[in-house]
């Protein structure tokens, strides 16, 4: 349906130009919804209107003797004909639709003739009011106006009486298609509201593949690709005739990626399922292998699993990074439950000062940069806060991260 619109230059308002020529919906023109009572009693009206221009036509006087069965068939074809409107409007197909009224509306003419003027007078409103209910509206306005000839003719009052009767069929015509146009909309706001529940299911189902995705490659990708390149160094030693305690170590720290890498797996896979443990326990888990505290402040709340993995990935990476660059340091794990957010600082007071690095502590700002400037591109877990920073940041928080004194600060705000 096209539709054209005029800019009133007064109040700037739109109006549809279209409106006078535009057709009802299809839900509209169909039965589809409406309730059983109500089709009972359409049914019941169509059989009165049927048994009233019937008897009618006998009362009359003026389908007697051999004339009796033209009534009959007459208003056979006025079915037929009515059957094959219900079908033309659905289609929009205006001519045909207009023909098939004006079949039923001469069978009107043909009984006015004959000298059974009320039933003429009935088969003309059920003409006026199928045109106004199913017809745009300019086309069943010119359908009443071609027809209130008609009415003036049958009616004993004349004017007076078409009028009443005109301005009836209108008023009915037009409340049954408003009705139907209100039906049909419902059922078009029924049909959008399950796209959009079809997109968003499929939007969902797309963002779960990739929350998945990020999983496996955050806890298998990383993990396999530094074992594999620990057993290609120990095969190459071993082709080189190399000592068996360097193959050992590589093979030993190979087995230990690959427990880790079986670790994680297990706590991405309770992660989807969403039974994990309390993020705090986590981390208290995690603090036990080493010289650090864990603070927790605010009220505890279960938060939302990419959250929450955010938390514990970024902890993790962290704390690795601290045993691998500042071995020996102590470390505080600050968890801050705010109102539309969770906090997670990790800093760490940097490595005890030796008589080898000249008492500077040995700073470990600078291992494994992998150059956004945070300086732990790679640590023996894999998992880069360059990739944490990027979860962080599809969450809609931040992770900031860099020296801070002697030591080394992560810091991380996800909402939640």
């Amino acid at each position: 349906m096209v539709e054209t619109f005029d800019r009133a230059p007064a109040g700037n308002r739109l109006v549809k130009g279209a409106l006078w020529g535009a057709w009802p919906s299809r839900e509209a023109l169909t039965r589809v919804g409406v309730p059983r009572g109500r089709v009972v009693l359409d049914h019941f009206l169509l059989a009165a209107l049927s048994v009233w221009v019937l008897a009618g036509c006998y009362t009359s006087g003026a389908f007697d003797g051999w004339y009796a069965p033209v009534p009959p068939i007459a208003f056979g074809l006025c079915v037929v004909a009515a059957l094959g409107y219900h079908h033309t409007t659905l289609e929009h197909r205006a001519a045909a639709s207009l023909g098939l009224l004006a079949v039923m509306a001469l069978c009107g003419l043909g009984a006015h003739t004959a000298g059974a003027p009320t039933s003429a007078t009935v088969l003309w409103i059920v003409v006026s009011v199928m045109a106004m209910e199913r017809l745009p509206l300019r086309m069943g306005l010119a359908t009443v106006a071609v027809l209130v000839t008609g009415f003036v003719e049958a009616d004993e009052t004349g004017f007076l009486g078409a009028g009443v009767t005109t301005a009836a069929v209108l008023l009915a015509g037009y409340s049954l298609r408003l009705d139907a146009q209100a039906r049909g909309a419902g059922f078009q706001l029924l049909a959008q509201e399950r796209l959009a529940r079809e997109a968003e299911a499929a939007s969902a189902a797309l963002a779960e593949r990739a929350r998945i995705a990020r999983e496996i490659h955050d806890v298998l990708a990383h993990s396999l690709s530094a074992q594999m390149v620990h057993l290609e160094v120990a095969r190459l030693k071993i082709e080189s005739g190399a000592e068996r305690a360097e193959i050992l170590e590589l093979v030993t720290s190979a087995r230990a990626m690959a427990r880790e890498g079986l670790a994680e797996t297990r706590h991405a896979l309770s992660a989807l399922r969403g039974d994990m443990v309390p993020v705090e326990d986590y981390l208290r888990d995690l603090a036990r292998e080493g010289r650090t505290l864990v603070e927790v402040t605010g009220e505890h709340r279960e938060l939302p699993a990419e959250a929450s993995q955010a938390v514990r990935r970024v902890a993790q990476e962290a704390l690795t990074n601290v045993r691998k660059h500042a071995p020996g340091a102590r470390t505080r794990i600050l968890l801050a439950y705010e109102t539309d957010r969770i906090s997670l600082e990790i800093r760490d007071s940097g490595p005890p000062p030796t008589v080898a690095d000249g008492g500077d502590g040995g700073r470990h700002d600078g291992g494994g940069d992998d150059g956004d400037g945070l300086g732990l591109g790679s640590s023996g877990s894999g998992y880069g806060l360059r990739g944490m920073r990027e979860r962080a940041e599809l969450l809609g928080g931040s992770l900031d991260a860099g020296p801070e004194g002697a030591g080394f600060a992560v810091r991380l705000r996800v909402p939640a």
